[in-house]
Order: structure tokens, then sequence, then C-alpha cells
């Protein structure tokens, strides 16, 4: 099954693009299911339709859903949401693990990342469209991975015969009940699912994403912003969608200063993604509602090319041997190196760009070697191992 995924910041008409992309893929004989993770759902109003927690059949091979998080909460967590429940009433001045849980990022985007899990391993579809939240909120559900697994190794003793040695003292002295068997099959249930799901999200051969944007300078800025953070998690951009641009015979009078802004937004946007496809759409004179609206939307951007391809494959990280030891390269660009931070703690190093980070383990090749050098130059960051 082929995965795509678009976001872009709010307002940019990223629903609607999704929409019409799967009405493209289905008009020309796959099977295609479209899904919002959005919880302001608006895929019902782009197919004029009320979508459910269940696909809907649209027209041929076309199918829709919106994803209903309070149904989906009662499907996953079980045994597990009373436990975590008990931990969220522990809050006070003197438990740094109940005020970790409180900054847990929100359980809304694990319920999306499963459901799409699960849809790939049915294997119903050829395609699976996924119309996600504004970036912002695409971006806690990408890296929910590794998150996940930092949060559930802090909280969650995973040896079971440790846990039950040192249940009574834990209770006794710092009041945090300990699982029970049922929650610990659950907590292992979960976790393996989890990272299933992110060897599925990093396979650059079946998922991509593609960013929606609009001619204008704060929203290309957030758009690059995004393709960065995308590219620290390892996930491969394969697309941009520029909507909303103004045609040729509208600029004249009240948007005529529109004329140079749009202009200089669309050259910086062709200018700043070079080798990956990009795709244009003119602001229509009617909404973009209903299948046949859709339709005739879609084969305006994408035309002969077939959209359910991956259009863009880049290699991302690299290591190289280099003079004396490795270098590891991060394909990284429009970041502002004075936002950059790296540290090294054993076989781990932490990135941060202003306030998006992450805590990745080193290959093994570079698990003994310590860090000599880091330079950011020509959209890279080169980490310098011996």
């Amino acid at each position: 099954m082929r995965i795509i995924l678009y976001t872009g910041k709010g307002g940019v008409g990223k629903t609607s693009i999704a929409a019409a992309t799967a009405c493209k893929i289905a008009s020309e004989g796959k099977k295609v299911l479209v899904m919002s993770t959005d919880q302001a759902h608006s895929l019902s109003d782009s197919f004029d339709m009320k979508l459910g927690n269940e696909p809907l059949k649209i027209s041929d091979n076309l199918y829709a859903m919106e994803i209903d998080t309070v149904i989906e909460n009662e499907n996953t967590w079980g045994n597990l949401k009373g436990y975590i429940e008990k931990l969220m009433v522990l809050k006070s001045k003197e438990t740094i693990e109940s005020e970790e849980l409180l900054v847990f990022p929100g359980f809304e985007e694990l319920l999306s990342l499963i459901k799409i899990k699960e849809i790939h391993d049915d294997g119903k579809y050829d395609v699976l469209i996924v119309d996600c939240a504004p970036t912002g909120e695409t971006m806690s559900l990408l890296k929910f991975p590794d998150l996940f697994k930092w949060w559930m190794e802090k909280i969650f003793p995973f040896k079971r015969k440790a846990a039950k040695i040192v249940k009574p003292i834990i209770e006794a002295t710092i009041k945090i009940p300990m699982p029970t068997d049922d929650t610990f099959d659950e907590i292992e249930r979960l976790y393996s699912k989890i990272d299933e799901l992110h060897c599925l999200m990093l396979n650059k051969d079946i998922v991509s994403i593609r960013i929606v944007t609009t001619p204008e300078k704060i929203v290309v800025k957030e758009a690059k912003r995004s393709f960065s953070y995308l590219h620290l998690f390892d996930y491969n951009v394969d697309g941009i969608i520029i909507n909303k641009i103004f045609p040729q015979e509208s600029l004249k009078g009240y948007f005529e200063r529109w004329e140079k802004i749009q202009k200089e937004s669309i050259q910086d946007i062709n200018d700043s993604f070079k080798g990956i496809p990009i795709f244009k759409l003119e602001l229509m004179d009617n909404e973009l509602r209903k299948y046949e609206m859709l339709q005739k939307v879609a084969n305006e951007i994408y035309r002969e090319v077939k959209p359910e391809d991956v259009l863009y494959k880049d290699k991302i990280f690299t290591v190289k041997k280099h003079e004396n030891g490795y270098k590891l390269s991060i394909n990284m660009p429009f970041v502002d190196k004075n936002e950059l931070n790296l540290s090294q703690n054993g076989d781990e190093i932490t990135i941060s760009i202003k306030n998006e980070r992450r805590s990745l383990v080193l290959p093994t090749k570079l698990q003994s070697k310590e860090i000599t050098s880091a330079k950011y130059e020509k959209d890279k960051l080169n980490i310098y191992f011996a």
C-alpha cells in the first residue's frame, strides 16, 4: 500500500488537495481511502457528505473517513487507560513523574498513527491519503514514535520481574501504583505497534509527505521550516503544492500589488526546493467541493503525473569515512545555524532546531566514537566523529 500525507499551515487548502488527489487516483482504477487526522474535520465538507469513523464509499474505488478519537480511544487503550488515569491523579509538587505525564503529547496523535498502521496492515486499499492537521500538530504526530519510546521508558518499568520485586517499595515510598500483568501486556503490545509503525513511516518506498503552501512569504517560510523538521526526523518530502495562486486576469486594480508578492514567493519556492516536484494551482472561481470539482482540480494540479507514485526520494542521513574518522551528514536546508544545538551522551546525540528536538541512537560504527566538530554548510549538518 502507498501512503501519502498532506500537511501545511492552516488555511492553505490541504484538505481540498488531499481529497482531489484521492479522486484522481481512484478514477484511474486504484482503490483509495482518504482519511482526516485533523480534529477540526473538514473532509466531510469537501465531499459534501457526512463522514464518520468507518470508511464511507464516495464513488467507484474511493472511500473516505474522519477519525473519531473518542471511539478510537476506547478501542486502543483498554486496561491501559485505567492505569494512566491513576497516574494522572498523582500530580503534586513533589512528583516529577506526574509532571512529565501531564505534558505527554496528545493521545489524539497516537490514535491517528495507530489507525494508519491498522489500515496498512489490513491491506484493503492500494493507496491511503492522509489529510493531516496543520503543521504544528502534524509534527507532533510524526515525531511521536521517538517521543513515545522516551516517555514509555521513563514511566513504565518494562521488566515485569523486577517490577514485582520493587512493587511494595515503590508503592509505599513514591506512591505510584505499579502496572498489573494485564497492563504490562497492553503496554508491550502498544510499544511493539509503535515500533513497527516507526519502521513503516520511515520506509521511503511506501510513505511520503507533501507540503501544501500558498504564494505568501509567511506561509512559504513555514513550509521551509516544516521541511527542515521533517528531514530532522528522516521523513521523505516528495512534492510541494502551491495553492491559491491569483490568475493573471485577476491581478488588476485592488489586487495589483499581489502580483509582485506572489511572483517573488513562487520564485523563492522554485529556488529553494530544487529537485522536488512543484505543482501549482490557481485560485478557482468556485469552492473546491464535491467529487466533480475535486476531480477537475486534481487534473489541473497533476496533469500527466501519477500522484500515487513516489515523486522524489532523498537520502537524508549519510555516514562516510572522513580522514581520521567518520562524517555523519544530515540534509537539512533552511536552518538558521544560530538556532541549531548539538550534544552527545554516550551512543546518543540530540539535535535541536529552535523549538524542535530529536534524540537519536547513533549507527553502530559511530557508537564508540566521540564528536570532534560539527558544521552547518551547504544546507547540511555535518558531524565529525573520531
